[in-house]
């Protein structure tokens, strides 16, 4: 069983990304209506800037990379360290601190997603009002 916890610890990543998926699909108020097969209607009540829809990218791209180096690092660090674990037992504790490193990697996109995905709609220029 100590011989998963890389596989539980990558799957923690998965749930990162639904958290962000969750923040902007609740702060993006669009209604979209599909008409027959290829038309489409858009209908933007709440004013939906392009900023916001970028910050909203730049979001999802700090999310999902920052998970995807993360879990290549706990993948490669969990092959090596499950195979030596299985060897000399004194390697888990070791093996626990690496993962906890690399999991923070995406922790700390996450944190970086949360608060851009949550700013305004946009800078504003003091001269200009």
């Amino acid at each position: 069983m100590k011989g998963t916890i890389a596989c539980i610890m990558a799957g923690v990543l998965g749930i990162y990304g639904l958290i962000v998926s969750v923040i902007i699909g609740g702060t993006s108020k669009i209604t979209i209506y599909f008409f027959f097969f290829l038309k489409s209607k858009v209908n933007v009540k709440t004013g939906y800037s392009s900023y916001k829809g970028f910050s909203h990218l730049a979001a999802g791209l700090s999310a999902g990379l920052s998970a995807l180096a993360a879990g290549m690092s706990i993948g490669i660090v969990g092959d090596a360290g499950v195979r030596a674990y299985g060897k000399q037992d004194k390697v888990y504790v070791v093996l626990i601190l690496i993962l906890i490193f690399a999991e923070a990697l995406a922790l700390y996109g996450l944190i970086v997603a949360l608060v851009v995905a949550n700013l305004n709609n946009g800078p504003t220029c003091p001269t200009l009002g």
